[in-house]
């Protein structure tokens, strides 16, 4: 089922009432703006995009790569042709659980999960996000580019004022990305239906 982006995700990320920001990442097929000028994915989710968990994250580590073409002209001055900034993102889960849920979970357009609590899904990762299972699915089926969504503190284009302030606590980022590095180890098999793993990734904007 295709959610609204503005009924679901904003609530999904708020799930037990507790989070005012989402999770720092959402890997998805496609994306929309918002009116207010952030960033939303769109669909289905865990089919046509996935909130990452933050439950054991590492910080993430991002490179810039300045793409122009500098030499020294006649009089031994620099000049640079520049084309581009690219960046690069890698981070790390320890002891991520391997399933996000211990079933297959539902929604409400509202981002609730339906159900009585005796036979709702229940979540393995503090804050529903994605587990490793779910990561490692999302890799083995995106040979090539797809979205990255990303929510930190960042400088935005809007005018001076509240403005920029405004998207601190939304996906005010996004980048395509390649994979350009998975690694994951599992660690040690939990009690119940889950593995604990480790994962690391590296992607590369396109």
């Amino acid at each position: 089922m295709s959610y609204s982006a503005s009924a679901y995700v904003i609530n999904r990320w708020n799930l037990k009432g507790l989070r005012t920001r989402p999770q720092a990442v959402a890997w998805s097929d496609n994306y929309g703006t918002l009116s207010g000028g952030f960033y939303v994915p769109d669909g289905e989710e865990w089919v046509d995009y996935m909130i990452l968990s933050d439950h054991n994250r590492s910080e993430i580590s991002v490179s810039y790569e300045r793409i122009e073409n500098r030499k020294r002209m006649i009089d031994g001055k620099m000049r640079s042709y520049h084309t581009a900034d690219k960046c690069s993102f890698s981070w790390n889960w320890d002891l991520i659980p391997s399933r996000a849920y211990d079933k297959q979970p539902e929604y409400f357009t509202s981002g609730v999960r339906q159900g009585k609590i005796s036979n709702m899904a229940l979540a393995h990762t503090y804050d529903s996000g994605a587990g490793g299972v779910e990561i490692l699915d999302w890799y083995e089926n995106h040979k090539g580019p797809f979205y990255m969504l990303l929510a930190y503190d960042k400088y935005t284009n809007f005018p001076q004022g509240d403005g920029q302030y405004s998207h601190l606590s939304q996906y005010n980022d996004v980048k395509q990305v390649y994979f350009s590095k998975f690694d994951k180890e599992v660690v040690k098999r939990a009690g119940l239906n889950f593995d604990f793993w480790t994962i690391s990734v590296s992607l590369e904007e396109v």
